[in-house]
């Protein structure tokens, strides 16, 4: 799909040649361009789940089937960190249904978006925290509670998207739930240990669009980095652009219309004891084509402590935190150094 209405574009290019203007110092230059040197070298299928057989009854369903598909996930989560999953009850129509509004919302005229108070005011665009080129994310985005997708105040004119966002935010809880649980058993732990601190009311969803960019193909949709939740469940089009750290080296993930892309976030990682691995990722714009991705974050409640799923605190490789102080470590990195540390600055 073509970008052409340029009136619905926040002004990236100006933000970004901003930020180039800015660089004096031949450090800062340096670096920028060793980061983006670091290209990538290989397309790859993400392992492909099929999770038919856990959602079907317990009555038709095969238990050694099962077991298979569960020891699956776990392993792709430990040695890839990311996944895709077909057969996982969602349907295609509202997954199409989903897609459309939100193209039609991000047509909406810039300065609307950006002054309404859309989705409880959750419009946000590039990175205003850059203080480089390569800390930059060419891309806009609605980052919406779920706790506040009900509210029919905040849709103003959108209003055929309220009902569309909650069946699909349902449905993603749904596949969030049973994936969560999986791997918590994997671990030895019930399978409800993360239903009791992850709801409705604590997890969120993200519409993403990354306009086409004229400047270059190498500039980042978004930024090299880990997600700070447990599980993330990513519905993406067709264009691609979404980019993984593999042996070292960055993969571009193929596109799959039939599946969802799921990846580890760093609060599983640390919950499972380094078993499970929350994996750096990024997103490619193109030059002439847009793309549209929605993603739905698996997150407890500010206030609930990870812990882990050793049983003894002593055999945990991380020092106890709440989300709430994971969350807020993130940002005084990013705001004071530009970019994410992460879970390092929680071991023993």
């Amino acid at each position: 799909m073509i970008d052409s209405n340029s009136n619905s574009n926040p002004p990236l290019l100006q933000d970004y040649a901003q930020l180039v203007h800015k660089l004096q110092s031949h450090v800062a230059v340096d670096q920028c361009e060793e980061e983006g040197m670091m290209m990538v070298q290989e397309e790859c299928e993400l392992p492909l789940i099929d999770l038919g057989v856990l959602i079907t009854s317990e009555s038709s369903s095969d238990e050694a089937s099962k077991r298979e598909c569960m020891a699956k996930i776990a392993m792709a989560s430990s040695e890839w960190g990311f996944f895709q999953v077909v057969n996982h009850g969602v349907s295609s129509e509202l997954l199409r249904k989903m897609r459309e509004e939100q193209i039609k919302l991000f047509r909406a005229p810039f300065e609307k978006k950006a002054s309404s108070a859309l989705l409880n005011n959750s419009y946000r665009w590039g990175t205003p925290t850059a203080t480089c080129p390569k800390q930059f994310s060419w891309s806009e985005a609605f980052h919406i509670p779920l706790a506040k997708i009900s509210d029919q105040a905040s849709y103003g004119d959108f209003t055929s998207l309220r009902e569309v966002m909650v069946e699909y935010a349902e449905a993603m809880q749904g596949v969030a739930k049973l994936l969560a649980g999986v791997l918590a058993m994997k671990m030895g732990s019930p399978k409800q240990v993360l239903e009791e601190i992850c709801d409705e009311n604590t997890c969120f969803l993200r519409l993403n669009r990354y306009p086409a960019c004229p400047i270059s193909p190498e500039i980042f949709g978004l930024v090299p980095h880990t997600d700070s939740d447990f599980l993330t469940i990513l519905h993406q089009d067709e264009v691609g652009g979404l980019q993984l750290m593999k042996d070292s080296k960055w993969v571009a993930v193929k596109p799959n219309a039939d599946a969802l892309i799921v990846n580890i976030g760093d609060l599983f990682q640390a919950w499972s004891n380094d078993a499970y691995k929350s994996v750096e990722h990024k997103v490619m714009v193109k030059r002439k084509v847009e793309r549209f991705s929605i993603a739905y974050f698996l997150c407890p409640s500010y206030e609930s402590e990870i812990g882990s799923c050793k049983r003894e605190p002593s055999a945990s490789v991380y020092k106890a935190f709440t989300f709430g102080q994971y969350r807020h470590q993130v940002r005084e990195d990013v705001k004071f150094i530009g970019h994410k540390v992460g879970l390092s600055r929680f071991r023993v």
